[in-house]
Parts: C-alpha cells; structure tokens; sequence
C-alpha cells in the first residue's frame, strides 16, 4: 500500500484499514438487524393472528432452524456456530486466520435462525462475521500476524459497536473478552473501528439505542439491594453456564442432525408455545421491563392465569429465565446457528426483575425502582456468564443511557463477577477451550506458550538409519554427520529408537566387530517422545521430566518427524514474546 510513491508501514496500513473494517463490520450489523426484521414482520401477523394461542410457535422457530441447517450443510459446509469462541481459536491456533465465508455465512443463518423465532442472540454471529471481515482483509493486504490479529479484533469491536451503537463497549469487549495482548498501538485501530461502526449503524438505523428505558433516580440507600443483586446474578451466571455445556454434550451424543433437528424442534416449539417471551431474542420483552410497561398475555400462553396474581408475576418471569437456557442450547443444538450474548442480556433483565418484584410484594413495604434493577439485572448476568465485568458495566451504560446508575452498575457487576470467579474460572466462551490448552490470556507467557506449534518448531536434520543395517553400514553417514543423536527407523518409516554417538564410539575402533554389530543390538528408547499435536505446556513438562535436550516428534500413528529441541523452543519464545509485547 503506498500514496504519492511513498510505502507505507503497517502501522499506518492498520489505521486506515480499521476504517475499512470499521465500515464493514457496520453494514454487516446493519443487514443483520434489517433481515432479522424482515422475517419477522413477515410472520407475525400470522403468529399474532385472532390473538388466540397460535401453532406459528410451534412451527416457525423449526423451519428457521432447519433452513439454517441447510444452508450449513449443504452450502457453507462448515461448522460456524459459537462465533466468539471460535474467533479465539482462530487467534491461538491458526494465525488469526478464518475463512472468507464467515464474512456472510453466519449473519445469513442466525438472521434465519433469529427470524423465524429461535431463542439466541445475534452478537456472537456477527461477532464472528467483524472478525471475519478484519482478518481477510489483513490478509488481503499481506499484513503480519500480529496485523491481521488487530484487524480482526477491529472487525469484533465494530460489529459490536454496530449493533449495540456503543463504541466503547466494542473496544471493551474486544480487549476483555476475546483476551488479545493488545498493545497501547493497536488501541487507535479499534477506536477508529468502533467509531465507523457506530456512525453507519447510527446514519442507517437511527440514534435510538436497542433498550431505550426510563429510569429512577439513583438512591445511595438502595445500594444493599444492588449488591444482593449481584450475589442473584453470580449464581444464575453458574446455571447459565453450567446448564448450557451439560445440555450441548448430553445432545451432541446423538449423531443424527435430523433426529437433533427433530428432537430440539418439538422441544422448543413447545417452549415458545407456553412462555412466548422465548421467541427470538426477547429484546421486546427486555424492553417492556426497563421502561415499566404492562404486558397482557390473555389468549396468547396456557399460563396467563399467572399474571393475574402477585406472587404469579415473578414465578411466571422466573419460570421464563431458566427455561431461555434451554431454549436457547436447544436452538443451536438442532441446527440454529445464535449466540449466548443476547440471551445473557435477556436473562439478566429478568433475574434483576424477579429479585425487585420479589422485595417488593414482601411485607416490609419496600418501593424498589423495579427499571433500575432490571438495567442493573442485565450487567451483572453479563459479568458472570462472560467474566467481563467492564465490559457489562459500560455496554450497558451505553446502551440504555443509564449512566445515572454507574454506581449500581460496577458494584453488581463487581459482586456478580467474584461470586461466580468462586466455583468457576473460565467464561462461557472459554471454558472449553481452556480445558484443550488453546486459550490465549493476558498473562504473555502463557499467550507465547499457546501460540507456539509443535509442527512449527521440528527439525528432521538428523540422518535416518535403518533398524536392518550394521554398524558397518552406517558409518560413512556418521562419519559424514555433525549430529551427535540419529533417529532409527523401521521398515514402515516408524520410530523405532535412538542411536546416539557416545554409544557408537564403544565399537567405532574395531573394524571387524564393526561389520557384525546389528544396529538393533545398538538402539535404545528415546526419554520421551512428543506428538505432533501436543500443546507446548506439555511438551515442556517431558523436558523437565527426562532431563533431555531433544525430543523426538511423531505422528498419531508412530511415524518419524523430526526432533525438536530446548534450544529451539527457547528460541521461539524469545521471537514470539517479543512480539506480542512490543508497542
């Protein structure tokens, strides 16, 4: 990329690309949030129709999810879903790199999938679709990894700060929870992104955010019922994502995605039909809470006979909040393709509700702000679920303009956060990639020792001997040498051991002995051996263990590689720490 003749750096490149992808990441958020409405505009009259209880419920979210399965199957032909996380693996394990499909692919299934009424959230699909946006253009333009890193956080933070209009909730998010090692010159790109995003999404949608509310004035002295709050939200956030990871491995045993299809669709049709407030993202629901509003149910679910009472109000929303878990991993698990962001949202919306109602109506005669709580509800499940505590703070202060309540917001996210930090470590997205080894953190050495490949680092400089020769056989090709170790090989190329020099020299000196000895009766086990797919923590530990300067690395089946050395790995380190922590 040059102007006037003159070449220019990539961080100059990186700034005026983050503009690209800003812009791109907005027009995706954008067609995104235009197509969900779409759909849905499309089939409402039928679902609303007579206002009687109505079999869409029961049909609509299946064929969203089955068109969206389709389109997985036999167009993308890849598995797209949970978008977050596969951005981070896409940062830890292949260079930042993710297929250009993904620029369209999941914004057109979740748009289907949501459209027609499936219980997930648009954000982590087009989360997926921003980074996507950001890392083909890196590569487009050739930049380093550590360039197409930052153009793909970009692409994140835009696709954010698109649908959310809140740019700083975008760079938020991006250094918070995708866990880049961001250096203080990447920080211009994102907000350069963020801020084109927000603009295209303000110029093409309006200002109005997505949950416009009309708030209480603070009050210091509710600040105990707050951080009970945040105790209320930790807890849900264990169940949130506890419940989602036991129900996605229970269902992902069943191999047939028709059957799965099948299953989850009577399953979630018949949810929807009882607690309609599970259709789609909820956000209409999320909306009539914050701003006090009544909603008459009458005709529309078998359970409306709830509403009429003072303790049935609560129950019913608590009834809805644990069962948008369900429909929401049932969603994903039959084919739908939706995050885990919106319904994070929407499920804190309701526990801040739940817990308010519930003061409320007891005797003590407490007059809670019940819009304050709910606002408050929805930072506090975001900080557990995602262990993002800063970033719920201020998505949600953007978002509503409740900036009023920043003092509720931090100490419910605070609390949310460390109750949940107590029995579970890892983030909803993180946790399985954790449990692999993939996960990159904001501790460096640990980020280096994540991105460093066992495949990168081999080194086959070593003369292969036959375990069928003699020591005569081998010897101009030790002579030859300057190695002191030699892999020994089988007749199928597999490992067979090791023949080191100090053992050959016991028998070098005598020709004749030397035209007898079998290698065979030379060869002797390796320390230890490392897998090609080994990550480096482990491979680290086998040094530790056997004491040995080089390893030798094999294939899943046994097959010869190459050997890989302390030296070598010590030398990557260096390389790779020095660029993740450079400014």
């Amino acid at each position: 990329m040059t102007i006037k003749g003159r070449k220019l750096g990539e961080p100059a490149k990186l700034l005026l690309l983050s503009l690209l992808v800003g812009l791109g990441s907005g027009l995706a958020a954008v067609a995104l949030e235009k197509g969900i409405d779409a759909i849905q505009k499309s089939i409402l009259p039928i679902l609303n129709r007579n206002g009687h209880l109505g079999w869409g419920y029961l049909v609509f979210p299946a064929i969203g999810m089955f068109l969206a399965m389709l389109v997985v199957r036999y167009v993308v032909r890849d598995n797209i879903s949970h978008g977050v996380t596969k951005v981070l693996l896409a940062v830890s394990r292949n260079e930042s790199r993710i297929k250009s499909h993904n620029m369209w692919s999941s914004l057109l299934t979740s748009a289907l999938t949501i459209g027609f009424g499936g219980s997930v959230g648009a954000e982590a699909p087009i989360v997926y679709t921003g980074a996507a946006i950001g890392s083909n253009i890196g590569k487009t333009f050739k930049l380093s990894y550590r360039g197409i890193t930052t153009l793909l956080g970009c692409g994140a933070a835009g696709a954010i700060a698109g649908i959310f209009r809140a740019p700083l909730a975008g760079v938020l998010f991006t250094l918070e929870i995708l866990l880049f090692n961001m250096s203080m010159s990447s920080m211009m790109p994102l907000l350069m992104s963020t801020v084109t995003a927000t603009v295209v999404s303000y110029l093409l949608l309006g200002p109005q955010t997505p949950f416009g509310c009309s708030i209480a004035p603070f009050n210091i002295a509710n600040m105990p019922f707050y951080l009970l709050l945040g105790v209320f939200c930790g807890l849900f956030s264990l169940y949130f994502t506890r419940t989602t990871l036991w129900m996605e491995d229970r269902i992902g045993h069943n191999r047939s995605r028709w059957l799965k299809w099948l299953y989850c669709s009577l399953a979630l049709g018949l949810l929807i039909f009882i607690f309609p407030p599970l259709f789609g993202e909820g956000y209409g629901f999320v909306g009539s809470l914050l701003n006090g509003e009544a909603w008459d149910l009458e005709g529309v679910t078998p359970l409306a006979s709830l509403l009429h009472s003072g303790w049935g109000v609560p129950l019913f929303v608590l009834l809805v909040l644990l069962f948008k878990v369900v429909s929401m991993t049932l969603t994903n698990a039959g084919g739908g393709v939706g995050g885990t962001f919106g319904p994070t949202l929407f499920v804190g919306a309701l526990a801040g509700f739940v817990l308010v109602r519930s003061l409320n109506l007891l005797p003590a005669g407490l007059h809670l702000p019940e819009q304050n709580f709910v606002l408050v509800g929805m930072a506090g499940l975001m900080a557990g679920v995602m262990q993002a505590p800063m970033t719920a703070i201020f998505l949600i202060a953007e978002i509503t303009g409740g900036y009023d309540l920043l003092l509720p917001l931090i100490l419910c996210s605070a609390t949310s956060f460390g109750t949940t930090r107590i029995w579970e470590k890892y983030s909803i997205y993180t946790k399985r990639i954790a449990q692999s080894g993939d996960l990159l953190t904001h501790d460096n050495d640990q980020a280096v020792m994540t991105l460093l490949q066992v495949k990168d680092l081999v080194s086959d400089k070593y003369p292969h001997i036959s375990m069928d020769s003699t020591l005569a056989d081998i010897l101009p090709t030790i002579v030859s040498s300057t190695v002191a170790v030699f892999p020994v090989l089988d007749d199928g190329n597999r490992f067979a051991g090791i023949l080191e020099m100090d053992e050959i020299r016991k028998h070098i000196l005598d020709p004749q002995k030397a035209d007898t000895v079998p290698v065979s009766d030379l060869v002797h086990n390796a320390p230890g051996f490392v897998s090609v797919n080994e990550k480096m923590d482990s491979v680290m530990r086998k040094f530790d263990r056997t004491d040995a300067w080089r390893l030798p690395v094999l294939t899943d089946d046994g097959m010869y590689l190459g050997f890989i050395s302390r030296s070598r790995i010590l030398k990557a380190y260096r390389e790779e720490l020095k660029k993740i922590s450079e400014d």
